[in-house]
């Protein structure tokens, strides 16, 4: 990252990964891939390191900014965003302060010249936008929330912090469809995102300020919501995780991710599920007096033990451009919307330091067909080697996302458990997106072959996933 917080490195304790793990990959079936992020796939590698993928920034940037009276504050945005497969329309949920000190139309001189300071009744609330295209928004008037004596806005509730909102697609009772979780710890759910339930509190799970960007989903290998909150320790803020049943009675599963010093904190963590892993989006905060924020990337088996990929690396950078519309903080949208051609990762953009007077927008990053992280050659003299651990042949038709720059090659070859290779090797010249090739097996009986080896050659080249055809 060519910036001037490119040498800081925010280091993290995370809970060491358990060994074990390293064989408990489950045989993915035909058509499901494997990112090369997860280590419990890859034996051995040489002069190859994982680095975090490549996001462009749109041009439309920022998608939406503070532009009506209750906007007073986007502050972290705290946004969530789906495309609503049902509707055919892209929604978003975010939390502005409502009542709150304003940044907007103000000089660099004129923030510098006093320090920002909240009002003492800062107020909190849920907005609600919607997009055809996920570019161009729109504030619906919902009528449903009176601010300064008049409903013509789009607030859905008042009071809320942190809100994470998510659809829940697995949900058999329609009235639930949709659930939240905010600070307090409290819960709420709703037939369509717009009329909400009374909000519960959470019991039983100790002391937890919860007072970040909260968020709920799915865990479809335990059959579990899991919840991913924030609470304090002795090095500042603290990723912590919660998970239950049915949504209702939540059982505190401890701390997951936090600093090692208390200069660089994790301030939120959004998660999701994709392709057989938990990706974590963390939103790194380096305390003052260099006060940004910008977001990195970590990894999961289980949700529960937590690996960071290149420490110190944005995923997400802000920008180096002072005022710039996310100069000061990037906090990613919880979560990611899949295309058949990038992955959108929206999120909360503001344009000064993170204590200081801010004005905020919802912008928007893209990545190419799961190009979260990938490897790539360490030293460019020497060739990148890969060689996964044994995987099922479900298929000879082998599909490939990676990138291949000018003059690059990224050669495949199958082997056997004992390394011999079982298949002639293909080789790539060109930028890959689920590219499907077929191995050119050697002669041989592989129809009875249950399990081989993959090894990849990189030159000039990433690599960041690999799958069978069904």
């Amino acid at each position: 990252m060519k910036n001037s917080i490119s040498f800081l490195v925010c280091a993290f304790s995370l809970t060491n990964f358990l060994t074990s793990y390293a064989d408990e990959r489950p045989n993915q079936p035909a058509g499901i891939r494997y990112l090369v992020l997860d280590n419990r796939i890859i034996e051995r590698t040489q002069n190859a390191i994982l680095t975090p993928g490549t996001i462009t920034k749109h041009p439309s940037n920022p998608l939406f900014v503070e532009d009506k009276p209750w906007e007073k504050r986007f502050d972290n945005l705290y946004g969530n965003v789906i495309f609503d497969s049902e509707q055919q329309i892209y929604r978003c949920w975010y939390s502005p302060f409502i009542v709150d000190h304003s940044s907007r139309g103000m000089s660099r001189t004129q923030r510098d010249g006093r320090p920002y300071r909240p009002p003492p009744k800062r107020e909190m609330a849920i907005c609600y936008a919607i997009s055809k295209d996920g570019i161009t928004w729109k504030k619906p008037s919902l009528g449903l929330v009176d601010y300064e004596g008049n409903k013509n806005n789009n607030i859905i509730l008042r009071g809320p912090h942190g809100a994470g909102i998510s659809k829940d697609s697995q949900e058999a009772d329609p009235s639930r469809r949709y659930k939240m979780i905010m600070q307090g710890l409290s819960t709420s759910y709703s037939p369509d995102g717009i009329n909400w339930s009374e909000p519960a509190k959470i019991n039983g799970i100790g002391k937890i300020a919860g007072d970040t960007h909260n968020n709920v989903f799915w865990n479809p290998n335990a059959g579990k919501y899991v919840a991913i909150t924030r609470t304090w320790g002795t090095r500042g803020r603290q990723v912590t995780r919660l998970e239950s049943d049915d949504f209702t009675d939540w059982q505190n599963t401890g701390v997951v991710l936090e600093a090692t010093e208390k200069s660089h904190q994790p301030y939120a963590m959004p998660v999701f599920y994709h392709a057989g892993v938990f990706l974590g989006l963390v939103a790194v905060h380096a305390q003052p007096p260099i006060d940004r924020v910008w977001t990195e990337l970590a990894w999961s088996p289980d949700s529960k033990q937590w690996n960071r990929i290149s420490p110190g690396t944005p995923l997400i950078p802000c920008s180096e451009e002072v005022l710039d519309y996310d100069y000061g903080c990037v906090y990613a949208c919880a979560t990611p919307v899949f295309l058949p051609n990038q992955i959108r990762l929206y999120y909360g953009g503001s344009d000064y330091n993170h204590y200081g007077w801010r004005s905020g927008n919802l912008s928007l990053a893209t990545l190419r067909p799961d190009g979260f992280a990938g490897f790539e050659q360490k030293s460019p003299e020497t060739p990148a080697t890969i060689v996964t651990k044994s995987i099922p042949l479900s298929s000879t038709t082998l599909r490939l996302n990676a990138d291949v720059k000018t003059n690059g090659t990224l050669k495949v070859t199958a082997t056997d458990l004992n390394d011999h290779p079982i298949s002639r090797p293909i080789t790539i010249r060109k930028n890959v997106t689920d590219e499907s090739l077929e191995l050119p097996m050697t002669e041989g009986k592989h129809a009875e072959i249950k399990n081989i080896k993959l090894r990849f050659d990189l030159q000039n080249a990433k690599l960041y996933s690999f799958g069978f055809a069904r």
